[in-house]
């Protein structure tokens, strides 16, 4: 899948692109709007295409511009000289992804915005991945939402809303976007991995809920042998010997990436996702070992954020996951 930004292709969403479009056509457009909802499911994509459109002088009700026209491919190259895009970046000395949105980053953004539209619209700042800015940076943008220049707008977007500053908050319009429907997901993958077949890209979607991005990592990275690992130890209990078989498997997938984040990213989702179906029928799995199950999601994710951080031995933290299923 194309990066967001040089990304055509959009579906799903209507009432987010109704509410853009109106504001816009309406001349009521807000100065910050914060575009929330889970990973992977198009909330980037929607701030570059709306981004595009006003660029472009917004003619279109689905906020599209043709992909051969030459505003898309400069915005899709970084080079428009009204959008700048704020996001964790590659640290020079470090070669590495930073792991937050630094000040100088939004200091960059505000002298951006101060300066006059080079093609003489609008200015337009996306804050990707809201949610990774630290206190200092989050404040240097809060002063920008607080006095905003004539035709500059901010689009932040974020998956963890409740992590951003309350008054960040308040001073933008939020715009929820849900999961994907079911249908707009198949599409998707129809368009992005048509190799696969109908079954394997049902199975994606399914596994994704509703997270075109997800369905695409897991599509990448052998998620759907992977899910099946997972449902046979959620099945039932697997020996020791069993056990070490699947944390094997699991390293043996690795082929360039690794797919012990992918395995446990998995474990949480269809352990919580069995939960709640308990919980709705009112099972006694999803009564009386409610408050257990969520203790060992929680577990599940203390577990996996240690190792990666301490660098500890993955094999053996498969083994103890799966262990700890089933116990009464």
């Amino acid at each position: 899948m194309p990066e967001p930004r040089a990304n055509p292709l959009f579906m799903g969403h209507e009432a987010a692109v109704a509410s853009l479009h109106h504001a816009a056509t309406s001349g009521r457009l807000h100065h910050g709007w914060l575009l929330t909802g889970p990973p992977g499911i198009g909330k980037a994509t929607l701030a570059f295409r709306f981004a595009r459109w006003l660029l472009a002088g917004g003619e279109t009700a689905d906020l599209s511009i043709p992909e051969s026209a030459s505003l898309f491919r400069r915005v899709a190259a970084a080079t428009h000289p009204d959008l700048f895009t704020a996001e964790r970046r590659i640290n020079e000395k470090t070669e590495r992804l930073q792991g937050e949105i630094v000040i100088a980053t939004i200091r960059e953004a505000n002298k951006f915005m101060r300066l006059t539209p080079a093609e003489g619209g609008w200015r337009v700042i996306i804050v990707d991945g809201a949610e990774d800015m630290n206190p200092n940076t989050a404040n240097a943008l809060l002063k920008m939402l607080e006095e905003p220049p004539p035709r500059a707008i901010l689009l932040l977007t974020t998956a963890a809303p409740g992590r951003l500053l309350p008054t960040i908050r308040s001073r933008c319009r939020v715009l929820p976007m849900a999961a994907l429907p079911l249908p707009d997901m198949q599409r998707l993958l129809g368009e992005y991995v048509p190799e696969l077949g109908q079954g394997a890209r049902n199975r994606l979607a399914e596994l994704a809920e509703g997270s075109i991005g997800n369905a695409l990592a897991l599509a990448a990275e052998d998620g759907i042998a992977l899910a099946a690992l997972v449902d046979e130890a959620l099945d039932a209990p697997v020996k020791p010997a069993r056990a070490q078989a699947i944390a094997d498997t699991v390293a043996r997938m690795v082929e360039g990436a690794d797919k012990f984040e992918t395995f446990f990213a998995l474990l949480r989702a269809r352990l919580a996702a069995r939960t709640r179906q308990a919980a709705r029928l009112g099972s006694g799995e999803g009564g009386a070992n409610l408050a257990a199950s969520v203790a060992l999601w929680q577990e599940f994710g203390r577990m996996e954020r240690e190792v990666l951080l301490l660098n500890l031995d993955k094999r053996a933290a498969i083994v103890v996951a799966l262990s700890q299923l089933h116990r009464s």
